[in-house]
């Protein structure tokens, strides 16, 4: 009984130490965001740059051009050299802030195709909806680092250090990787698609806080020897042909890069990057304020986006999407409404309800979609197509991100309060498509979730469920014995 204890206490510990690399990668694309949110309401900022409508949003999208420049190499160099090293080099890079912010962007594209990758393939399975969704929820803990310092250097005004400062902080979060690196194993699936299986072995064991005789650990060795075997004789040599050979990979590629449109154009993006200008159409114009108001609903984001990663294979993916996403519509066209009453008035009651209503929206977002985020791509992706796939998918979100920061500051200039009901009205779309389209993952393998898509598993090796049942009635016998 002690014995499984102790092996629950071995999983966390390998697993806390392959997310705390990779969430890393999230706190900083976080903090990039939050603070450009924070100095474009700073008034020896706006003085500095001469900011206009123009400079505010290509000062915002530096870092998401940056990434789109990386990630048609990321996939190829995550292949080749390994999802583990591949988040060393964006670590390295994004530590460099001072060569400035498009270098930034540079390392996150490179990061974030092997971190999505990295943190699939390296976790126990029952294991790993929790810790894709903690990967992408951290992405509060950026924004409050953000917030806090920025507003902590509000005092610092009319100096340029009051913008500086925020800035100049970025590139420390990045040198943690770097330090954590010797001790993070490698991805099993990459391994033995090097043929490294005795090392695959026991990086299996270790995520699984086993041994390599335990019948668990020998389920998953199998399933992933037998897939990827089946993955080399049928694949392509190519990672981009491969995507497009037949219609199962090419739904794959589908789901997995609808997540950016799903998650990007919601509306939080325009929350995140352009509170300033929401808090004041709707009556609240000190930057101070606005700063607590943002600090405030980071910490609320990031306690709601905790729930919804802790539920996510309770739930499953697609009830966590649908809920989630219903939710902002509803909550976005009540921004918009109360925005249109109540934004150019002293009302204060009003302004407030309007408040409560982002708010409600950005809770209603952090419980699906912030977890779903890095979740559901890599679970979609086979192996031999989820590096190149992964790497698709942040062009996707750094595209979308661009046309948030390089479209929204006008629509808000042209049709200010009827941006949030053009908005939520394009969300009905995609809870269409999410309540036709999408597939659930829950409870399932990587390997056993090309089930979904080939209509066949392609190893003899049970399902893990069925053995970890077994496994379970067999542990139960003997602690009633006991």
């Amino acid at each position: 009984m002690f014995g499984k204890y102790a092996q629950s206490a071995k999983v966390g510990f390998t697993t806390a130490l392959v997310i705390s690399a990779c969430v890393v990668d999230s706190v900083t694309i976080a903090y990039d965001g939050s603070v450009m949110g924070s100095v474009n309401v700073m008034p020896s900022y706006k003085k500095y740059f001469e900011i206009s409508t123009a400079t505010k949003a290509v000062n915002s999208t530096a870092t998401g051009l940056g990434a789109i420049m990386m990630a048609p190499f990321a996939g190829f160099i995550v292949d080749k050299f390994g999802r583990r090293q591949g988040l060393f080099a964006g670590a390295q890079n994004l530590a460099m802030f001072i060569a400035g912010r498009m270098v930034i962007g540079i390392g996150m594209g490179l990061a974030q195709a092997s971190a999505a990758s990295y943190v699939s393939e390296t976790t126990a399975p029952r294991l790993r909806a929790l810790a894709l969704g903690l990967y992408y929820t951290c992405w509060a803990v950026g924004g409050i680092l953000a917030t806090g310092i920025s507003y902590a250097c509000t005092s610092l005004e009319p100096s340029d250090w009051a913008w500086r400062v925020p800035s100049l902080f970025q590139g420390f979060a990045p040198l943690f990787i770097v330090l954590l690196m010797p001790f993070l194993p490698e991805s099993p699936r990459w391994l033995v698609a090097q043929d490294r299986f005795d090392e695959a072995l026991r990086v299996i064991a270790r995520v699984n806080g086993s041994t390599i005789d335990d019948p668990i650990v020998q389920v998953q060795y199998r399933e992933i020897i037998d897939t990827l075997n089946y993955e080399k004789t049928e694949g392509k040599s190519i990672a981009f042909a491969e995507i497009v050979r037949n219609a199962p990979n090419r739904r794959r590629v589908m789901l997995a890069l609808s997540i950016a449109p799903v998650t990007m154009l919601t509306g939080s993006n325009v929350i995140t990057y352009y509170y300033g200008d929401m808090l004041s159409q709707a009556g609240i114009t000190s930057s101070k304020t606005q700063m607590v108001i943002n600090l405030i609903l980071s910490a609320w984001q990031f306690v709601i986006a905790l729930t919804g990663s802790f539920l996510a294979e309770r739930l499953g993916r697609w009830f966590l999407c649908l809920s989630s996403l219903g939710s902002c519509t509803i909550m976005f066209y009540i921004v918009g409404a109360l925005t249109s009453a109540y934004g150019h008035t002293s009302y204060m009651p009003g302004v407030e309800g309007t408040v409560a209503a982002v708010f409600l929206f950005l809770g209603a977002y952090s419980f699906g979609l912030t977890p779903l985020t890095q979740m559901y791509p890599p679970e979609v992706l086979s192996y031999n197509i989820r590096a190149t796939g992964m790497a698709m998918v942040t062009i996707a979100n750094k595209a979308c991100g661009i046309f948030v920061t390089m479209v929204f500051p006008y629509l808000f200039k042209s049709i200010g309060w009827k941006t949030y009901m053009v908005n939520a009205s394009w969300n009905v779309l995609f809870v269409i498509w999410v309540y036709f389209c999408w597939v659930e993952t829950k409870g399932r393998t990587l390997e056993e979730i090309d089930e979904l898509f080939d209509g066949e598993k392609h190893s003899d090796a049970p399902n893990l469920s069925q053995v970890a049942g077994a496994s379970e009635k067999i542990v139960e016998t003997q602690v009633e014995k006991i």
